[in-house]
């Protein structure tokens, strides 16, 4: 019974990966029309490489199992760099794409979207890890700095050791700006200073303070038609 569970999983997961594959490359290919062609070019050559390598040697079978298996995998690394490089492409520019970044950073960083922000839609978000606390700010370059300069101010308060770096996301490196595609790189590479139990009690505190959307004020009055409770707000103990 175990089996035929497993099974059915496996079967399950399957058709859901290959739709999301088939989706990605819709996408892709939206931003970039030669992306089939390119990637079927890699194939092919691989594959012809090793094929001609194995008649020459005369092991033309197992060069060519060998040459399926790297066209495969060559075929792979160059969709997933073009889709990577589309997906950025497609974000660029538009409000919160950093924070999509940051989402998607991976394991071992809390991020919390939106710590700071202003009426021009400026804003900042905030990424804890064992590099300690970054701030990662999107919008115009000039204005970024009040919001990060009064950020970095109130992280000086409440996280005293915890050391603070902050990011402006743009396309002029030489100014100082981070590139979209560049920001989760940058952070990356940042030295790690912090132990597990220094990020946490960093977390603890930041999570004290609370953030931007959960200080914001309600609005006084009756709830405003169309308007819905979430999930649970109407419960009482």
């Amino acid at each position: 019974m175990a089996r035929k569970a497993n099974t059915g999983g496996a079967d399950a997961a399957n058709p859901g990966r290959l739709k999301q594959i088939a989706l990605t490359y819709k996408m892709t290919r939206k931003a970039d029309p030669k992306v089939g062609l390119v990637v079927a070019g890699v194939g092919i050559v691989v594959l012809g490489v090793l094929l001609a390598i194995g008649f020459l040697i005369g092991h033309p079978v197992y060069l060519g199992i060998l040459g399926f298996v790297l066209a495969f995998l060559a075929m792979a690394i160059v969709f997933g760099r073009r889709a990577e490089k589309a997906a950025f492409g497609q974000m660029e520019g538009q409000p919160g794409a950093a924070a999509a970044v940051l989402q998607n950073i991976g394991r071992g960083w809390t991020v919390t979207p939106a710590v700071a922000m202003n009426r021009n839609q400026d804003v900042v978000h905030r990424a804890v890890g064992r590099q300690g606390i970054v701030l990662v700010a999107e919008g115009n370059p000039n204005r970024v700095k009040t919001l990060l300069a009064a950020e970095k101010k109130k992280m000086a308060r409440i996280v005293v050791d915890v050391p603070v770096t902050d990011i402006i996301v743009g396309n002029d490196e030489d100014a100082g700006q981070v590139p979209l595609k560049k920001v989760r790189t940058r952070m990356l590479k940042l030295p790690r200073l912090l132990s597990g139990p220094q990020v946490t009690a960093a977390n603890d505190r930041l999570r004290a303070m609370g953030d931007l959307m959960s200080n914001m004020p309600l609005p006084k009055g009756p709830m405003p038609k169309g308007m819905r409770m979430p999930k649970g707000g109407g419960k009482t103990r």
